[in-house]
């Protein structure tokens, strides 16, 4: 197995759904703690921009988004799958409803002034100013819910969830976990960070019994890893091979920026080494952690050329 190097933080809902999973694949893992703001200077070295949490690297190779993330997790560690074949288009489809929708419901809501203090427990009043600017500048065009509304509209998302474990089956497709379930869990989680607000799960008995079943998974083996060390393992790191397919209008070599298209458009700049239906590869360089391939999904991700080739 290589040596997975996940780059999260605490309170990061993104990362508990990848450390849950390493959890329920009983994985070791190495854990570096990145900053939770800007600026983000030992991660932009590896990434070359790109500032969302969690990001995984395995050697000089770095893995942005858990959408992607996950897939390369299963493909390395594939027992038990996060894809059972009986259920893989739809645990993709609730998946990308978890990750998306119910996750943009529970966040706002439980960032709210109540319950913030608890979500970021140590954090002063300037640095939950400064955490404030920093994702209102992440998604600027947000328009944030009242409590009313938001409560309305976590509530509406848990009911889901609940009617999909109304016949008494463990998980939410059935009697295996799949990757359905930890997209889902990471907004419970979340939510249950903040006790004064927590109680809206509360009436959703059998969510909150399937939460518990996936929570006992727990993160698996991490072992603590420096950023720095972090860097040192991609520089002195080789990156594995990568396919191309080509496409109208992009060619092997070409310079292009990928930039996420949802939230948080920061532009990753470099050469384009792998295309694929699922798959984005570029190939940077970083004074610090050298020759780096950087891999993002083709969903929810924009790829222009910058130059020819």
């Amino acid at each position: 197995m290589p040596n997975l190097i996940l780059h999260h933080y605490p309170n990061s809902p993104f990362s508990e759904k990848v450390r849950l999973i390493f959890g329920m694949k009983g994985m070791a893992w190495q854990s570096v703690i990145v900053p939770a703001i800007n600026p983000k200077p030992d991660v932009v070295a590896l990434t070359g921009g790109y500032r969302r949490t969690p990001f995984m690297q395995i050697g000089a190779d770095v893995y942005c988004d858990t959408a992607l993330m996950c897939r390369v997790i299963d493909q390395l560690h594939p027992q038990p799958p996060l894809y059972p074949a009986a259920t893989q288009g739809l645990a993709e489809i609730v998946a990308q409803w978890a990750d998306t929708t119910l996750f943009w419901s529970a966040v706002p809501f439980t960032m709210q002034p109540a319950a913030i203090g608890h979500v970021l427990a140590a954090a002063t009043p300037e640095m939950l100013k400064a955490f404030g600017a920093d994702r209102a500048a992440m998604n600027p065009n947000f328009k944030r819910p009242t409590p009313t509304d938001g409560a309305a509209h976590v509530q509406t998302q848990l009911a889901r969830l609940e009617a999909l474990l109304a016949d008494g089956r463990p998980f939410l497709l059935g009697a295996v976990p799949c990757i359905a379930d930890f997209s889902a869990a990471q907004s419970v989680w979340f939510i249950r960070l903040a006790p004064p607000i927590a109680t809206v799960l509360e009436p959703f008995t059998k969510v909150c019994a399937w939460y518990a079943r996936i929570q006992a998974f727990g993160h698996g083996r991490p072992e603590k890893m420096t950023s720095a060390q972090a860097i040192a393992a991609a520089a002195g790191g080789t990156s594995a091979a990568t396919s191309f397919e080509a496409e109208p209008g992009l060619a092997l070599g070409d310079e292009v920026t990928i930039t996420p298209s949802d939230y948080a458009h920061d532009p990753v700049a470099g050469q384009l080494v792998g295309l694929g239906r699922e798959e984005a590869v570029i190939a940077r360089t970083d004074e610090r952690a050298g020759r780096l391939h950087v891999h993002f999904p083709r969903l929810a991700f924009q790829i222009k050329k910058t130059q020819p080739a």
